[in-house]
Order: structure tokens, then sequence, then C-alpha cells
């Protein structure tokens, strides 16, 4: 039987509702991991997660056995659930509907670590939503802007 290998890094970014409680500073090292193990458990491997109270950037190699859809329902919905018995404050919480999701080059890796790293930095300067169309731009996606930032 002839072996399937591969080596796919993937940049997943996803947002919270527009109705979702912000993720509270004390809290985001703690999302992070656990959003991390979630991604290990669909038998992709994370390299990092990242980001800042409303969002999301995960790094993570692709299994060869599963569907980028999947492992993105099964991280948002886990962790959507998991996030709710942390405290009240996250009666409500809820991740948007969509998601980003982009291949990264092995040459580039390290330079998408150190974005990830430095989320905090990288927003005191630009929006989520500007950072958002820049992705789609840099990727050439097409996308109406009317659907892309709706929950």
């Amino acid at each position: 039987m002839a072996q399937s290998l591969s080596k796919i890094y993937i940049h997943l970014i996803f947002h919270i509702k527009t109705t979702s409680p912000v993720i509270r500073q004390e809290d985001i090292e703690r999302v992070h991991c656990y959003v991390g193990q979630l991604v290990n458990t669909t038998g992709c491997k994370v390299v990092r997660v990242g980001g800042v109270n409303d969002h999301v950037h995960i790094l993570f190699l692709l299994s060869r056995d599963v569907a980028i859809s999947h492992v993105v329902e099964e991280i948002k919905r886990n962790s959507s659930r998991w996030i709710k018995t942390l405290a009240t404050h996250y009666r409500a919480f809820a991740w948007q509907n969509g998601y980003g999701v982009f291949s990264v080059s092995q040459s580039i890796v390290d330079k998408t670590l150190d974005y990830i790293s430095n989320q905090e930095m990288h927003h005191k300067r630009f929006s989520f939503q500007d950072e958002y169309r820049q992705f789609l731009l840099s990727y050439g996606v097409e996308y109406d802007e009317a659907y892309v930032f709706k929950d």
C-alpha cells in the first residue's frame, strides 16, 4: 500500500459574533490553549494559537485524513460550549458563522508565527476588519463585503 505524505500549513482566522461578549484578558491564554488542544483532537497538529479579545488566529498542520470544515466545526462548537462554562460573563458567547482559511508556504511559517504571536501590538494599529480585508486581498479571495462581517 502506498503511503500519502503531506505537510500543509493552514492559517485559520475567525471572529466572535457582534452580539457576543469579548474574551476577557485574563482568559485569553487559557482559551488559546484549549483551542490548540481541540485542533490536535481532530488529527491535525497545532503550531500556534493567538489573537485578541474578539478573534483567533490558528496555525496548524492539516491532517491528510480530515477536511478543514470539520476542523473548524469541532474547534468552534467545542470551544464555544467550554467558554460558556468559564463565567457568567460568557453566557451569550458565540463565534461568528464564517471563517477565513489560508495556506501558508513553508518559507513564511516563521513570519506567520511572529504575526500570530504579536496580535496585541498589531491591533493597536489595525482593526480586525482591516486585517481580514488585507488577508482576502493578499490571497486574491473574491468576497462580498455585505457577508464577510455578518454574523
